[in-house]
């Protein structure tokens, strides 16, 4: 296992070897270096699944429940940076891979993110992991600040179209909502 400080992270590439999924941790130490010159925010994991495709993953670790459930229950954001650079990544990587948004959920109230039964506990903490595509993500995406270039899919939405990632990984086609 990698030696990251990022608890959600560590987690999640905890519960990829529980579940026995292969997978490649990518070091995030520094952006790539595009041939233009361009830089991308770099992967989190390239996970690999039985269904003929691989996961490019990016990690969003947010503690669960983080406000009440009126405002910023079900946080979600992102940064253009990063819809843009998982993009080019699925570019780059072609046909054969997907970008997927990771929600890393550390419960740290009463109420779950996930069933129960989704719940994944590593290092005396429980944390449950809600997965979007990035093309759905994006289709639903809307700016939440011009200042620093943020968007997020309304609440009522992403509880809509998050999928446990456990499920995702056995059965593709619990990624994409009809």
């Amino acid at each position: 296992m990698a030696d990251r400080g990022n608890h959600y992270e560590a987690a999640f590439e905890a519960f990829l070897r529980a579940e026995g999924v292969p997978y490649v941790a990518v070091d995030e130490a520094r952006r790539a270096v595009m041939a233009d010159g361009r830089s991308l925010k770099s992967l989190d994991f390239i996970v690999a699944s039985p269904h003929g495709f691989a996961w490019l993953v990016d990690i969003k670790g947010w503690r669960f429940p983080s406000g009440d459930e009126h405002h910023q229950y079900w946080k979600n954001w992102s940064t253009r940076d990063d819809l843009e650079s998982l993009a080019e990544w699925e570019r780059l990587f072609g046909d054969g891979f997907r970008g997927l948004f990771v929600f890393a959920f550390e419960r740290v109230g009463p109420r779950l993110p996930v069933a129960p039964e989704e719940l994944f506990c590593f290092r005396d903490r429980q944390y449950g992991f809600l997965g979007v595509d990035l093309t759905t993500y994006c289709e639903l995406a809307r700016l939440i600040s011009p200042r620093w270039d943020t968007l997020a899919v309304r609440g009522s939405d992403f509880r809509r179209l998050a999928r446990p990632v456990r499920r995702m990984l056995r059965d593709p086609l619990t990624a994409h909502v009809a």
